[in-house]
This record gives C-alpha cells, sequence and structure tokens, in this order.
C-alpha cells in the first residue's frame, strides 16, 4: 500500500475525480443518502487528503482530515472509506493510523474529533476515540462524536 497525504492543490484532476467517485459511490449511492457531498471543506488551504493506492495506483482507501476549527474545535477526520473492491483487507485500520498521526503531527495540541457512524463505535474505540455525544441522525444515518483519547 503507498499512502499520499494532499492538500487540494496537490491533488491531480484524475486523483480528485478517483476521490470523489469513491466517496459519492460509497456515501451517497451504496448507503442511499442524499447529501451534499461536496461541502466546500476539501478546498481549505489546510485540509489534507489521505489516499491509499494499490502497487497499480487503484485508490483503495481515503480519509479527509479538517483543521480544528474547520467542523470542530478540534482537527477533525472524515469521510473514512475503503473502496467496495478493498474491503475485508484490514485497509481501514491502518488508514485511520495514518490519519491520526498526520493530525498529531500538523496540529499536535488540537485534539481530535470526529462525527462517527455509530455501528463503528467499536472500531473507532480501538483506535482511542470515546463517544462524546449520544446517538444522533445525521442525514437519516445513526452517528455520534467521538475524541480521541492518546494512550
Amino acid at each position: 500500500m503507498q499512502w499520499q497525504n494532499l492538500t487540494f492543490n496537490q491533488l491531480n484532476a484524475n486523483t480528485l475525480y478517483d476521490i470523489l467517485k469513491l466517496r459519492v459511490d460509497v456515501f451517497v449511492v451504496e448507503q442511499a443518502c442524499a447529501y451534499p457531498e461536496l461541502d466546500d471543506k476539501d478546498r481549505h488551504p489546510q485540509t489534507q487528503h489521505l489516499i491509499g493506492l494499490s502497487p497499480a495506483g487503484e485508490l483503495l482507501s481515503y480519509a479527509r482530515i479538517l483543521p480544528p476549527g474547520l467542523s470542530y474545535p478540534e482537527a477533525s477526520i472524515g469521510r473514512v472509506v475503503v473502496s467496495p473492491s478493498a474491503r475485508g483487507k484490514g485497509l481501514a485500520m491502518p488508514l485511520m493510523q495514518h490519519a491520526i498521526e498526520a493530525v498529531l503531527t500538523t496540529w499536535p495540541d488540537a485534539g481530535i474529533q470526529i462525527g462517527a457512524q455509530d455501528y463503528l463505535k467499536a472500531f473507532y474505540q480501538t483506535l482511542g476515540f470515546k463517544a462524546c455525544s449520544q446517538m444522533y441522525l445525521e442525514d437519516g444515518i445513526p452517528h455520534l462524536d467521538m475524541r480521541y483519547q492518546s494512550a
């Protein structure tokens, strides 16, 4: 797996297309959730786009890393997705580990908050996140807010 962490201006047109197609295919089509996927946070100068590529250059996983103050007072990791063709291969854990490392390197004192889909609560807990809200519906999908607690 090859990892790249890029700003919006560092993304080429084909990579951006692949990212947006994967996000729409999963979050809008697969999850049957009509919502504004393109929210202008992608273009923020401090936003980081973490991509995991196969040796052949195929986009297999993605996460968007937002600076403190853009979605939450803390930094945030969102749009976490593994390509349907790559699911079940253990890519979600290293994707999140790289994303957490990127946040801690870029904004070491900011903290991390995420809006997690409720069914993934246990997964995020294994990474050090703790629930900090009750379950709520976001675009019809159960979510909860979680904060990272370093070990």
